[in-house]
């Protein structure tokens, strides 16, 4: 990857440490670090609430993009205004230079990007469980109840909005199991990716 412009994207299984992974990338890197910080940045580019991007990443609309009906051209759902601006936003961010972008269906958003990694980052339910207690503050009741509730919302999210299946290897460059490498393992190994 030897252009200026090279862009990571991280999409991560809920407790998998995917953003811990990025955060401490861009830290070792000196690059800049796109989570939340997505959302601020898409409401003030769009204008719409920041609170409608809050949960964007886990919801969607059931109508497909300005939908045509007995002839009359309908307004795209307010989901996928908010889709369109965050896709606005990660644009502009990776045409200014090396970034790491977590999540939002970066790696389809970006795919025509030259010199882009993508990286998925999963592991086992019970280390993701213990993160998500330990490192998230979650209560541990309803933790597991939460981890699938998030995992089915992120996967329809992204196959509704992408023509690729979430989780899926084939859509990455790079996927990595933290529970087995640890989120500084993680982030080694993606760094060695990004340097090749």
């Amino acid at each position: 990857m030897s252009s200026e412009k090279r862009i990571i994207t991280i999409s991560r299984q809920y407790g998998s440490g995917g953003r811990q992974v990025g955060a401490l990338l861009a830290e070792q890197l000196g690059l800049p670090f796109y989570d939340k910080e997505l959302i601020g940045l898409a409401a003030e580019k769009s204008g719409l609430a920041e609170e409608l991007f809050a949960s964007a990443e886990t919801n969607r609309s059931a109508v497909n993009f300005g939908q045509i009906f007995t002839g009359v051209w309908y307004e795209p759902p307010l989901s996928d205004k908010v889709f369109l601006a965050q896709c606005a936003v990660i644009r502009d961010l990776a045409a200014k230079g090396p970034c790491i972008i977590v999540g939002r269906c970066s790696n389809y958003v970006l795919r025509d990007c030259p010199n882009l990694l993508n990286v998925f980052i999963y592991a086992a339910k019970p280390l993701r469980i213990k993160r998500a207690v330990e490192v998230y503050g979650e209560a541990k009741e309803k933790i597991e109840e939460k981890i699938n509730l998030m995992d089915k919302k992120r996967s329809s999210y992204f196959n509704y909005y992408t023509d690729l299946k979430y989780g899926h290897p084939e859509n990455y460059d790079l996927c990595i199991d933290s529970g087995y490498t640890g989120v500084e393992g993680a982030a080694k190994l993606i760094r060695a990716a990004w340097e090749l």
